[in-house]
Parts: C-alpha cells; structure tokens; sequence
C-alpha cells in the first residue's frame, strides 16, 4: 500500500471518524433544573425567570434562554449552577468564547463542579486543544468512574500532538465500557499511527463487532493487516471497504497493491482499471501498472505504461532505470542502452543500473562499452561468474585472446553448473584459444 509504505499516514476517512467522536464529545453536558427559592414576590419572578430559560432550553431557543439566564444573574450573580446553564446555552449558540467565561465563572464559585470542567474543555477543543487538557483532566479526577471523560481527554491529548497520552486515556476509558465504538475506532487509529498495527487490529475489530458497516473501521482494519503484511486478508478487507466507499481511488490504489503484494497480479490490474475509469492515472498508479506488466512479462505494455509516467513526471529520478530495463527485456537494446545511460548520469552509484547497462552495451555489441562498465562495476563489487563470462566474450570479440582466456577461467573457477550452455562454450573457447596462444609463442 502506498502510504503502505506510506504507511501506511491516517487517512481521511479514518479522520472523519475522528470528526464523529468530536460530535458526541461535544454534545455538552446539560444541568437539571434549579433548585426553586422561597415564595416572595422576588422569589418568584426570580423562578419564573428559570422556568422561561428551562423552557426555551427544551424547545431549543437558545438566545431566549440566555435572555433569561442573564436576567436571573444580575439579581443572583454568585449562582454557580446557573453559569454553568448559561454557558450550555452559548455553545448552542456557537458563541464559543461567552461560553467558555461561563463555565469558567462556574468553577470559580463552585470548584468541584464536574460538569463545568468537562463542558469548558470540550468548548476549547477545536480552538485549543493543549488549553482543554487541564480542564478535562479535572474532570476524570471529579469523575473517575465515567468513560465520557477519559475519552474527551483522550481526544484533547491527540489534538495536541501527544499520542502517547492519548492512547493511555483512550485505554482508560475502554476500560470503563469496552462497548464504546468511537472508543475502539480512535484507540486503533492512533495504535496504528504509532507504528503498533497488531495493536490496533483488535481495536478496529471490536468496532466493527459495534458498528459493522463503519467505513472508518473497516479502513482502518485494512490497513492494519496491511501493515503486519497480511497482504491477503488486507485485500479482503480493502474490498469490503470499497464496497461501502466505492468512489475512494486512494483506496482503489491500495487494494492493487495488496492484490499485487499477494500475487494476484490479474485482479490488481482490473482494480487498477476500475480505478483509472474515474479519471487519469496519477505517478504511482503508473508504476504499479508497469510492475504488473514486467511480472506478468508483458513487456511492450510496460515499456507504453512508463512512456506515459515519464511524460507525466519528466525529472522522475527512477523512471529512466525502469524504462531502461523494460527495453532490456523487450529486447531492444538500443533503446535500453540510451534510457540507463540517463539513468545511470542521474544515479552514478546504481549497482542494478550498472549491471543493466553493462548487459545491454553486451547484447547491443558495444563490447568496448560493456568492458568499460564492468570494470567499474568491479570497483563496487567482485564480479558474479554470469558477469566474468561476458567480460570473456567482450575481450574474445575485440580479438583480446590473453585476457579473455582468463576472463573464461575465471568463469569457470565460479561456475560450477557444468551442464549450462555457458559452461560448454566458455570451455570450448578456452580450450581454443590456449591453442592459439601457444601456437603463437612457437
């Protein structure tokens, strides 16, 4: 998978998911009704000023509750739970920082109200998420047996970039109700970010055992077993994935390759094809198009596919080598030695590009340019036996007998396959050109 690799990064969809825990953390806590007052005139407009504000909280005016909530504080200014009420109905509101003072003023009259330090930390999560941890924190102490604010804190931690935290809490509340599906999707999700995908495969299974059609959890469990290399059961789950989210070309990409990974080299083609049915093949979907040909030897189709990803990304440092040795392969060996000459001015220090610029100068018949790469390449590495048989035909072509009789000596000193046709004609010609040369010396 390319973020496989890549990694597998999180993706979209998961993130979405994540967009969906921050809807349930946000559905803020909500007080019951205030505690009525003795019944003098005062009292009881004071009560029916609460009676309005509940009311218009039931049928969601929110601005007719704070209309009544700021009247009943300025005769009741110290009255915490009615802050606290009061900030409720400015969240509605998406007045954000109005809220925010109400909960704060809440807490300073009454510093063990669990409900405010959870509802002002949920109110600064999108806006600053490192600001919602001491708040939420407050919270899981004020109320340790709740799952709700573990999670909440858990999804602050992650907001502000401290995954190890945030795992530890999201660990905290499945503990509390393991029955929780955003719990499980977003504990496998930050696992699987954290390079932990064993971790994580659980996680988005017990989601899945909550919410079976999760298109985030089945995403997520893909690329979960993508990442242990359980190519085939990735590509089983990537499939259910875009049955749900069929229009997801990422993933479309992803599911080839786990097919290609597999070896289901047919089946990854035709995702690929489904894939560039939405539109233009991008870079990487090219390569893999071009991978798929080379395995499967169709090779003038590989060598089309990498024209079109060379005209696509013209600087691409690694196309000229896999352009070049589809041309090796094809058997055009012209064309092969022009493309890994440009592959290999772009990477001098290739060994593969070396060695398949030396068989194609070899096959092409430049004996004197193969013999030139080879001895560079034997500054890298000790010749294979495949590679001094060559260095062989090249001096024996060029009428060098000296030193291509040693070159077919050293062959074969190194390979001990005797029945290979190599074998037999590098024997043969060693036999005659000793003759040649000791005829030479009479």
């Amino acid at each position: 998978m390319n973020s496989l690799a890549k990694p597998l990064s999180i993706s979209l969809l998961l993130c979405l998911g994540f967009l969906g825990a921050m809807h349930e953390a946000s559905a803020q806590v909500v007080g019951s009704s205030h505690q009525r007052i003795p019944q003098d005139p005062e009292a009881i407009a004071l009560n029916t000023l609460l009676a309005n504000a509940q009311a218009a909280l039931d049928r969601k005016d929110y601005a007719a509750a704070v209309t009544a909530y700021r009247s009943y504080l300025v005769k009741k200014p110290d009255d915490a739970a009615v802050h606290f009420q009061l900030g409720y109905a400015f969240t509605a509101l998406q007045k954000f920082d109005e809220a925010k003072a109400q909960y704060q003023k809440a807490i300073d009259l009454n510093p063990k109200m669990a409900e405010a330090y959870l509802n002002l930390g949920l109110t600064l999560l999108d806006s600053d998420s490192a600001a919602a941890i001491e708040p939420l924190q407050k919270a899981t102490e004020l109320l340790p047996n709740q799952q709700r604010p573990k999670f909440a804190l858990g999804a602050a931690y992650e907001r502000a970039k401290k995954p190890v935290q945030a795992i530890e809490q999201y660990q905290a509340a499945e503990k509390l109700d393991d029955q929780d599906f955003e719990t499980h999707l977003a504990l496998g999700r930050l696992l699987l970010a954290a390079n932990r995908p064993a971790e994580a495969e659980p996680e988005f299974r017990a989601a899945l055992a909550i919410g079976k059609d999760s298109i985030p959890a089945h995403f997520g469990l893909a690329q979960s077993l993508a990442a242990q290399k359980k190519s085939d059961a990735a590509a089983q789950e990537m499939q259910t994935y875009l049955a749900l989210a069929p229009h997801d070309r990422a993933a479309q990409f992803d599911h080839a390759s786990l097919l290609f990974n597999a070896g289901k080299l047919d089946e990854a083609l035709a995702e690929l094809d489904r894939a560039a049915a939405g539109g233009p093949e991008d870079l990487p979907a090219l390569k893999l198009r071009a991978l798929i040909f080379m395995q499967k030897n169709q090779f003038a189709d590989a060598v089309s596919v990498l024209l079109k990803a060379i005209a696509l990304a013209p600087k691409d440092p690694d196309l000229p080598a896999e352009l070049g040795h589809a041309y090796l392969k094809k058997k055009d060996y012209p064309s092969a030695v022009q493309e890994l000459i440009v592959a290999i001015n772009a990477n001098p220090r290739s060994i593969d590009v070396l060695n398949d610029l030396v068989v194609a100068e070899y096959l092409n018949k430049n004996y004197s340019a193969a013999l030139s790469g080879l001895d560079i390449l034997a500054k890298h590495e000790d010749l294979s036996f495949g590679s001094w048989f060559i260095r062989a035909t090249c001096y024996d072509k060029l009428g060098q007998a000296a030193p291509a009789l040693d070159a077919y000596k050293k062959f074969l000193q190194l390979n001990k396959d005797e029945t290979s046709d190599m074998y037999f004609e590098a024997s043969a010609r060693a036999r005659t050109l000793a003759r040649e040369l000791k005829d030479k010396k009479r």
